[in-house]
Order: structure tokens, then C-alpha cells, then sequence
């Protein structure tokens, strides 16, 4: 330990004990860092510019830290760390920088509304809330987002409707939910921001794979927040937010009727099985 670290670290005594452990560990991070990669003062700066840029990127419907953090792993790492259960459960993912309320609406009813549905597939999107032993999660709610078929949501996009592609639903008796929308597509993160910017200096693509974004609550269990990722994208083994896990993916099936759909469509069907508020490990 550097005499500028120790001496750093000695004042670090604030009265939240947790706040003084997490500002002296990132402290001692930080410092190494620089011992490692003795940056110079030039470079040290041009950090600092990226930081206040991000920032400035920053508005009440896109938060560009929150994507610079999923474009590092962060966001996944820090899940990893939040999130063990018993055996059976729906891995949580990331959220991602697009979340935001979500108009309720009936159990089938359609969330896609703009020129969309006109171009890509219909799909029909059902599954049930559950517990880990399988019991039904009568009322649950599902918060459900996703992008158009050009990668926007309807955030990023003046063509679309405040809540286009949004829905929440709750669970009927049997933890049953479903809806119509249409299929989700690949697409690339927003690259006209910092994230992007770093992620062209590093020689990586902007792309996540197709995927639905879930929030799942119910009383007495914990939050699930989630992604369902269509099997056989191309960008499932390389998500510029690292989000994908094996348990989350799903293979749309082509349907012909049902589910009061006119015409060929494709089905996908995921189950959500919630962690109780009072499990703990190695029980």
C-alpha cells in the first residue's frame, strides 16, 4: 500500500459502515489501477471528459451509464452476485437503459400498434407465473418491453406511440398470461453515445440478439426482472450486454391457428418461476 493510499483510506470514516467499505475497496482498486497502468495526465483527463459526456447523454428515457455498464458486463457480473436460487428458478438478466412504465392492458390483448405489425411476424407470447415448485402465481404481474422490428423502442423513436410494445398484464387464476405482438428482431445498442464510442475503440459490434424484456412481481416473492432470447440469432454468443443465459432462450413455433390469431404466426411459450423473499442459500 502506497503512502498516498494509506493515507486516503484513513479518512474514509463516515457513520454507514457499508458505504466506508465499498468507497475503500474501490479506493484501493482504483489506486492499483493506476500503479498498473500509470496513465498520463492526458489520458487520465480524456477519462474524465467520457465520464462528464456520459452523463451529459443522459435523460429521463435513456441512461447511458446504465448502458456503458451493460456494455462492460457490469450489470450482469453485479446480477450474478444478487441473484442465487434454488434449482428451477428463471435466471434474472438486465434490465437495460429502455425501461419504463408500461400501460396495463387484458390478458390477449395486441401491444404492437405502429407499422411494425404490418411488417414483421405476428407472434403470440404466452407462458405462466410460478413459484419454484411449480404452484401457480394467481395476479402476478408481467411488465413486458421490447423493440420494434427496426431495434427502437418507442423512446428512442418519434414514429412510435408512448407505450407501443408495452404491456403489463396480471396472471389469471392458474399464473396463466398471454398477449399478441409481433417478433422480436436483433438489433444494435444505440452507438451516437459514449457506449458506442467505446465500443468502436475496442473493435466490438453493437448488436444483442432478439429478445423480449420481462418484470415479474407477485407478493411475497422476489422480483424478477429478465430477457427471453429467440434461439438461433446470430448475436446469442456474442450480446454486447452479456446478458444471454442458456435457461433464457426459446424456440418460436410456427402455428397456423389458435390463440384467435388470422393466419400464419409463430408461438412462444416461457414459463416464470419466482424466487421467495425468504429464501436463502443452502437451504
Amino acid at each position: 500500500m502506497t503512502p498516498l493510499l494509506r493515507q486516503v483510506l484513513s479518512q474514509v470514516d463516515g457513520p454507514d459502515p457499508r458505504l466506508n467499505e465499498i468507497v475503500s475497496a474501490l479506493v484501493t482498486h482504483l489506486h492499483a489501477f493506476v500503479e498498473e497502468m500509470r496513465p498520463t495526465e492526458r489520458e487520465w483527463l480524456a477519462g474524465l471528459d467520457f465520464l462528464i459526456a456520459t452523463g451529459k447523454m443522459c435523460t429521463p428515457d435513456r441512461n447511458e451509464f446504465i448502458l456503458l455498464s451493460d456494455m462492460l458486463g457490469l450489470t450482469s457480473a453485479v446480477d450474478d452476485v444478487n441473484h442465487a436460487g434454488p434449482e428451477g428458478m428463471t435466471p434474472s438478466s438486465v434490465e437495460g437503459p429502455f425501461h419504463s412504465p408500461a400501460p396495463p392492458r387484458e390478458l390477449g390483448a395486441w401491444i404492437s400498434f405502429g407499422p411494425e405489425r404490418e411488417r414483421a411476424v405476428p407472434t403470440v407470447v404466452h407462458g405462466r407465473v410460478l413459484d419454484c415448485d411449480g404452484t401457480p402465481l394467481a395476479g402476478a404481474v408481467v411488465d413486458l418491453w421490447q423493440a420494434n422490428d427496426t431495434g427502437l423502442y418507442d423512446t428512442q423513436d418519434d414514429a412510435q406511440d408512448r407505450g407501443n410494445l408495452r404491456g403489463l398484464f396480471t396472471a389469471d387464476a392458474e399464473g396463466r398470461f398471454w398477449f399478441r405482438t409481433i417478433r422480436p428482431s436483433s438489433y444494435p445498442v444505440p452507438t451516437d453515445g459514449t457506449g458506442g464510442r467505446l465500443l468502436k475503440s475496442i473493435g466490438r459490434h453493437p448488436m444483442r440478439p432478439a429478445h423480449l424484456h420481462y418484470r415479474v412481481t407477485a407478493p411475497g416473492y422476489r422480483t424478477l426482472t429478465t430477457h427471453v432470447f429467440l434461439a438461433d440469432d446470430p448475436y446469442l454468443e456474442s450480446d454486447a450486454a452479456f446478458a444471454v443465459k442458456e435457461e433464457l432462450i426459446c424456440r418460436p413455433r410456427p402455428r397456423t391457428e389458435g390463440w384467435e390469431m388470422d393466419g400464419p404466426y409463430e408461438e412462444i411459450e416461457f414459463d416464470l418461476k419466482l424466487v421467495p423473499l425468504d429464501w436463502k442459500e443452502g437451504q
